[in-house]
């Protein structure tokens, strides 16, 4: 990198706290060495994937991790925001403006934010139970159907 950043606060020891999957962690230093100063960058899951040697599922599985820890914001397809905290500054003083003007529901010194992300992790799990459980039981209706039509069906002749 060309400029020197700054960044808000040193959050090692937080983030070692969240236990992210190791995916997680690659990407999100990879997007803070990539993202413009104040954390924006834009880039696709394909081209992340292809810098860390990642399939696009296990990219987007790393983004989630990120998003539910309120590391990474997803702004739209393509574009993404650091958490000001972590982003990177081109001086102290945008750094302390940043951290200064986020939501405080955003910020990582919070109390209970590393039981904040494991809640958040474990309703994402739940809520992905029971979407497969909603699919299978749709699958197996489905099937009965199909079954129900075939004894219905006899033939003509």
């Amino acid at each position: 990198m060309s400029t020197l950043r700054f960044a808000a606060v040193n959050a090692d020891s937080l983030l070692a706290d969240l236990d992210l999957p190791p995916a997680s962690y690659r990407a999100l230093l990879k997007l803070r060495a990539l993202s413009e100063a104040g954390g924006r960058i834009t880039i696709d899951q394909a081209t992340i994937g292809q810098l860390l040697g990642l399939s696009r599922p296990s990219v987007n599985a790393a983004l989630r991790s990120l998003e539910l820890a309120k590391l990474v914001t997803k702004v739209r397809n393509g574009v993404y925001q650091i958490n000001p905290m972590l982003a990177g500054y081109n001086s102290p003083e945008d750094a302390v403006a940043a951290v200064r003007d986020m939501p405080k529901d955003d910020r990582l010194d919070v109390p209970g934010f590393v039981d904040n992300y494991h809640r958040a992790v474990a309703a994402y799990q739940d809520q992905l139970a029971q979407q497969r459980k909603k699919r299978a039981a749709q699958a197996a209706a489905k099937k009965a159907a199909a079954a129900k039509r075939r004894g219905s069906l006899h033939a003509v002749g």
